[in-house]
């Protein structure tokens, strides 16, 4: 009973707080002084400081917004890779960018049984092929074969890597200044 009494006086005690700070914002209501032929005139009260629409200066325009079909772009991390011979190539483990952002080369989980033995190497991005990957299950074609791509030195993150491509398709990087 003393939860339900302290819980009503709470109530009371908030909706009082409530309508005495709504009435501290209202202005003042004072009695007209002016003369009797001004008081049909219009009053030239400015608006509440909260009606006037404040933009920060360096506001964020919208953002856009682009909808692509669930059958128009796929994931591709962890996606099996398979040669154009249809050998298993490793699976893509991750992407790398330039400093544009521009993507240039996919990391390759090679070789190995179970994750063991296998290596990371770098093939270029133009050497994929993704026309076929309707769902998860489906993989990337590389224009490599599997004795090229067993050939490429091993990839380190951090250390200049070496990017297989396929028949001169690779152009190199240029300095960004």
């Amino acid at each position: 009973m003393r939860t339900i009494g302290a819980l009503m006086l709470s109530v009371a005690v908030v909706a009082g707080l409530s309508v005495a700070m709504s009435r501290a914002a209202e202005p003042p209501t004072v009695a007209p002084t002016t003369p009797p032929s001004e008081a049909n005139a219009p009053a030239t009260v400015p608006p509440p400081a909260s009606a006037v629409p404040v933009t920060p200066k360096d506001a964020a325009p919208p953002p856009s917004v682009t909808i692509i079909g669930a059958s128009d772009a796929h994931g591709v991390l962890g996606r099996d890779v398979r040669s154009a011979a249809d050998e298993d190539m490793g699976r893509i483990v991750d992407i790398i960018v330039d400093r544009t952002g521009h993507v240039r080369a996919a990391v390759i989980d090679f070789g190995g049984f179970l994750g063991v033995g296998s290596r990371k190497i770098v093939v270029d991005w133009n050497a994929m092929r993704f026309g076929k990957i309707a769902n998860k299950k489906d993989s990337i074609t590389l224009e490599l074969t599997k004795a090229q791509v067993a050939a490429a030195p091993e990839y380190k993150e951090d250390t200049p890597m070496v990017v297989l491509g396929a028949s001169g398709s690779l152009q190199p990087l240029q300095a960004i200044q």
